[in-house]
């Protein structure tokens, strides 16, 4: 049997200020085929591009990644703001669509950082647009030096920031066989009212849901608020997700065949 596929979003990119690209992170790539054993493929997080009838039919499961630009805020019923931006609302309009038809056809589905947050507004569910403005709420921004430049050194911005309390006899405390976990933490959105078929698998210290997955779906459809994709052939916790999406994905390819 031939490997599963994996659909990975694009991101839109404006490259030496003037040619529009789509792209995602080479974490994302390693992490599919050199943990959940499948062949990552990218489409455009454009929605005339990437038809979800086509692409679901190429693919065994779908990877929505992190990505620099935020869900935009009238998706959830708040104000948009300059220091929410930036948005990317073509890939809104993509991602949101296709977590629904994958749910409904029992895709495997796994939601990282921004497509944790795509699965929460997909059924109806809101956002913190920036959860360090709120009170009792850490930084989940990713490390910065004094100067306000990103951290240089990735083992400090990816290192593990705070523990995440695992719901009992959930999905993810099977997963891990464990009750808490530690993750590193790079956003700024978060969820605020779960969607109405969100269930909430795992919170942080300070109450920030961290791990979530859909009620009722015929497949696997997880979302976490880390970045799981990063160093998944040495970090234990994030290498469990994606062994996890794995298990399901060869799964479903071989119901498929």
């Amino acid at each position: 049997m031939t490997k599963p596929v994996v659909g990975i979003i694009g991101n839109a990119y404006l490259l030496e200020d003037r040619f529009d690209i789509q792209m995602t992170g080479l974490n994302n790539f390693h992490a599919v085929d050199q943990v959940a054993g499948a062949l990552p493929l990218m489409f455009a997080g454009v929605p005339e591009l990437s038809d979800i009838g086509a692409l679901l039919e190429v693919c065994d499961g779908i990877l929505l990644t992190g990505a620099r630009a935020n869900v935009h805020p009238e998706l959830f019923d708040t104000e948009p703001h300059e220091s929410y931006e930036p948005y990317d609302r073509q890939r809104d309009d993509t991602a949101l669509p296709l977590i629904r038809a994958c749910v409904d056809r029992g895709v495997p589905l796994l939601g990282i950082c921004r497509g944790f947050q795509e699965m929460n507004v997909a059924y109806g569910g809101t956002l913190h647009p920036e959860i360090r403005d709120v009170p009792g709420r850490m930084n989940h921004r990713m490390p910065r030096l004094e100067t306000g430049e990103i951290h240089p050194d990735p083992c400090v911005v990816f290192g593990e920031r705070h523990s995440v309390k695992l719901t009992a006899d959930g999905v993810f405390e099977k997963m891990y066989g464990q009750s808490s976990i530690r993750v590193n933490s790079l956003h700024g959105q978060a969820i605020l009212q779960a969607g109405q078929r969100v269930v909430v698998e795992g919170v942080a210290e300070d109450d920030t849901v961290e791990a979530i997955q859909i009620a009722d779906a015929s497949g696997f459809a997880l979302g976490v608020q880390w970045h799981a994709e990063y160093d998944t052939g040495n970090n234990p916790v994030n290498r469990v997700v994606f062994e996890a999406f794995g298990q399901a994905l060869a799964g479903y390819r071989q119901q498929k065949s």
